[in-house]
């Protein structure tokens, strides 16, 4: 095996020793000559694996007294342990994707995919706690970046995700079950995005919404576009196959809307009734040939490397209650969203408009 990789191996089997009691507390390793004869490697080898060990807590290196398995902490008994080895499942998976040919790049998305599709999946609302602000609401690219860098944007904080719809993020704010809840909500009537539905459903708040960004939605269909579909009145081609989004979602919202103003009925459309609970869900299922058109954002179709054809530009919003607001590490976030590293990340993504990130306007 590649040394490169070989001081994995040696970590992870005392990893595994140590979880199932064959290594305990205060137990001397072998020393590096010996595990140098044993492995058939070099010393610069085992030192690296006991390195790795002693950063996760796990083994503690002195001079003169070699290696030993560190003492348990009650309060923090297997913390270390299962860290690491969680670390480790993810390296090797890390290793298994590079080698099969993906870059860094893909495998960080497939992975915020699937933890995005986990998230609404996980209906159990978020638990109130110290170090931990919660969200609730639309399924988002940005968002999901950022749940992920969180710790970076404000340490020692984690922005706990539940993903379930517009509608859904903003009655759990009223109920006291999310600090922020993301929407995008279009009112026909105002023209505007988001104000009437939080004003209503959070009556007599004071209530900032806060732009996350500005967004592409449109129409994800195959590579080449084979059923030459430009519009919401294509949809009532018999030969398509619709991919929808849930009922109470802003996406769903906004095509509902469209419809009625095109006088299009929705049990003309093939797959009206064929409902996913993430952008992500909408393009997967244009790529395994379920469906031949859905409604999603412009980054989940490029995501899947599909085809996409706009069809407005949305107004993503957080809304915070004023009393939540002036938590400073709330604060902090918000300021951070008006910030340049905000706009950087943000307008990376395919169809961020990033402009009027972090801009705040109130419902009184």
């Amino acid at each position: 095996m590649d040394e490169n990789y070989l001081y994995q191996q040696i970590a992870e089997e005392i990893r595994q020793e140590i979880l199932e009691g064959k290594r305990l507390p205060g137990d001397k390793l072998p020393t590096v000559r010996k595990m140098t004869e044993f492995w058939s490697c070099t010393p610069g080898t085992v030192q690296r694996a006991y390195k790795i060990l002693a950063k996760q807590g796990l083994v503690i290196s002195r001079p003169g007294q070699g290696t030993r398995i560190a003492e348990k902490h009650e309060k923090d008994e297997y913390k270390p342990l299962r860290r690491a080895t969680l670390v480790n499942k993810a390296e090797n998976f890390l290793l298994e994707s590079l080698t099969a040919g993906y870059t860094q790049n893909e495998i960080e998305l497939a992975l915020r995919m699937a933890l995005d599709h986990w998230r609404v999946l996980n209906v159990e609302t978020v638990k109130n706690s110290e170090n931990v602000i919660r969200f609730a609401g639309s399924n988002d690219v940005a968002v999901s970046w950022i749940a992920a860098h969180f710790n970076e944007i404000i340490p020692n904080y984690e922005l706990a995700l539940q993903f379930g719809g517009s509608l859904s993020g903003l009655i759990l704010l009223s109920e006291e079950k999310a600090d922020i809840a993301g929407c995008h909500l279009w009112d026909e009537e105002n023209q505007d995005y988001n104000y009437s539905y939080a004003e209503r459903i959070l009556p007599g708040k004071k209530v900032a919404l806060v732009t996350l960004a500005h967004r592409q939605l449109g129409l994800i269909v195959p590579v080449g576009n084979p059923q030459k579909i430009h519009g919401l009145k294509d949809l009532v081609n018999p030969d398509i196959r619709f991919v929808n989004r849930q009922s109470g979602s802003g996406t769903r919202v906004w095509l509902d809307s469209r419809l009625k103003e095109y006088h299009i009925r929705s049990e003309n459309i093939p797959g009206y009734l064929n409902e996913k609970l993430t952008h992500t869900d909408v393009a997967r299922n244009i790529v395994e040939g379920i469906g031949t058109v859905g409604i999603g954002l412009q980054a989940a179709a490029y995501a899947f490397d599909l085809d996409f054809i706009p069809l407005t530009r949305e107004q993503f919003e957080f809304a915070i209650k004023e009393e939540d607001l002036k938590r400073p590490e709330i604060k902090k976030f918000v300021e951070w969203l008006a910030g340049p590293q905000a706009h950087t990340a943000i307008g990376s993504l395919s169809g961020y408009d990033p402009l009027h990130s972090g801009h705040v306007r109130w419902i009184q």
